[in-house]
């Protein structure tokens, strides 16, 4: 298929909101951008554009159902939500939009699923991942964030008009989001093992003032995976790397991106 630069992909009863920029999958490696877990395919600002110019990569960018103008997802979710988007749904996407070559970068929740993906997949297309603020288990700074997210959103705070701007449901993305890490069993939910089966490069972008997870999630790649790991920890950063230090970010992701890629440096 030829994408569009927004558009809809129907993904069996998925309705998924995208945005495309740069060359068409068949013309140049592809950039799969994958939100963190209140994202969306707009949330992302510019950072999309100005990597697409900094690498000449394709860059496809996608809500996940329940996010944005996607598809609304049943609600509550499973514990296993981010296993089904990676081992589901994410390799049909790939499917459909004809990616033969390129990398996977995720935030956040999206780190996770692009860990996953790689970690069950062995898929000959997928040249590395990108992993900014990734959870690869669960830690008590994560869940005392997320509470006090979600107590300062139902308590009237201005965040849930600020979300409103990018989502159709943002009630049901947020409570339907946080739902599941507090009143689940998250603290069986682990990673681990899938980082061991990981057979391409990683980069790791992390800020030092993460308040969703520390660099005890470095450490766990760095001693868990055979695959080669590349750090970036980002001072005077919290837990959105590409909005709280854009032009560090950008630098050290490109960079990776091109050098994994044998692409000369473009200009940024």
């Amino acid at each position: 298929m030829i994408l569009a630069d927004t558009g809809f992909l129907q993904i069996g009863s998925q309705r998924l909101e995208y945005r495309f920029l740069g060359p068409q999958p068949g013309e140049a490696p592809t950039l799969v951008l994958l939100h963190e877990g209140l994202g969306s395919a707009t949330m992302w600002g510019d950072f999309p554009e100005k990597l697409q110019k900094a690498t000449g990569c394709g860059v496809f960018i996608y809500s996940r159902e329940g996010y944005g103008q996607s598809s609304p997802a049943k609600l509550p979710r499973p514990l296993s939500f981010m296993h089904t988007e990676a081992r589901e749904t994410l390799p049909k996407i790939l499917d459909a939009i004809g990616f033969q070559d390129g990398l996977l970068v995720g935030h956040s929740d999206g780190g996770s699923i692009a860990t996953i993906y790689a970690g069950s997949h062995q898929d000959h297309r997928l040249r590395a991942l990108v992993l900014m603020a990734p959870h690869f288990f669960v830690e008590d700074c994560t869940i005392k964030s997320i509470a006090e997210m979600r107590q300062a959103y139902d308590a009237g705070s201005d965040l849930r008009g600020k979300l409103a701007r990018y989502h159709a449901d943002v009630d049901a993305t947020v409570r339907g989001w946080s739902d599941v890490w507090l009143k689940g069993d998250f603290k069986k939910w682990d990673l681990t093992e899938e980082l061991g089966y990981i057979r391409v490069p990683i980069l790791i972008v992390q800020g030092e003032d993460d308040h969703y997870g520390t660099v005890a999630q470095i450490n766990a790649a760095e001693r868990d995976c055979y695959c080669p790991v590349e750090v970036a920890l980002l001072p005077a950063t919290k837990h959105v790397p590409h909005r709280e230090a854009p032009e560090k970010t950008l630098e050290v992701v490109s960079g990776f991106v091109n050098h994994v890629l044998r692409h000369e440096p473009a200009v940024v």
